[in-house]
């Protein structure tokens, strides 16, 4: 039987002080917030996520002024009807991440969320309403009908968006393992994530905690056992 949660908390707390992991804890996300989102802004953090991945996340942060003004402040309904002139041109935009690929994702997503948005009055209001039990069926419609947006980039762009969730780091892989789930070695395979959402749903039903604490609760009770306040300045909201 897997480690209960409060086992995993206390762990934690023995670890960081209990003071100390309290203040790590990324503020709880507003539901109701989650629903007036507006997809520009959805269409953003999607770039930003996609930008991002394999990328130094300051450098994406410290040029973003330039991507907003270089793709028009994100706005889908306008961005998917410009010319293929106008992508082709960002590929030589020095106020961007020059990057063919991933400027073609910008495209493709802004049709993905006028897709969503059309069927569910919004992105926001179809993220919100996606039930918190099924964080990995999310996570697969993402990978299927978005560009470039599986794996971890998928993770951290519900997050960011505001959408109560987990992120399966290193340590977060590795404390599901001590708490007895057999995973294989990258823990990435459907039967893998099968079983940590489960695990997460039961220690969620256990703790009565948002995803997004028993994730970082988890990260922080095992691995390396770094400054508290170190940690806090270097965080964000990754786990």
């Amino acid at each position: 039987m897997p480690t209960a949660f409060k086992t995993i908390r206390a762990r934690a707390e023995k670890r960081k002080g209990a003071a100390a992991l309290k203040k790590l804890l990324p503020k709880i996300p507003d539901q109701k917030a989650l629903t007036k989102l507006k997809d520009d802004r959805v269409l953003a953090e999607m770039a930003k996520r996609v930008f991002s991945a394999g990328f130094v996340w300051s450098v994406i942060e410290n040029k973003w002024d330039g991507f907003e003004t270089a793709f028009q402040g994100f706005d889908p309904r306008k961005l998917v009807h410009k010319p293929d002139e106008f992508w082709e041109k960002l590929a030589s935009d020095k106020r961007i991440v020059r990057n063919p690929q991933k400027i073609r994702s910008v495209r493709d997503n802004a049709q993905f969320v006028m897709d969503i948005a059309k069927e569910h009055g919004s992105f926001g209001k179809f993220l919100a309403a996606w039930p918190a039990t099924d964080q990995i069926g999310l996570l697969e419609l993402l990978a299927k009908r978005g560009s470039r947006l599986g794996g971890n980039t998928g993770q951290y762009l519900i997050r960011f968006l505001g959408k109560d969730s987990f992120i399966v780091s290193r340590d977060v892989l590795l404390c599901l393992r001590d708490a007895g789930l057999e995973l294989t070695d990258k823990g990435s395979s459907k039967g893998d994530w099968k079983k940590i959402q489960a695990q997460f749903t039961a220690w969620q039903t256990e703790s009565g905690l948002p995803l997004m604490h028993i994730s970082r609760i988890c990260a922080m009770s095992i691995g390396e056992n770094y400054d508290a306040d170190r940690l806090k300045r270097a965080l964000g909201d990754e786990d």
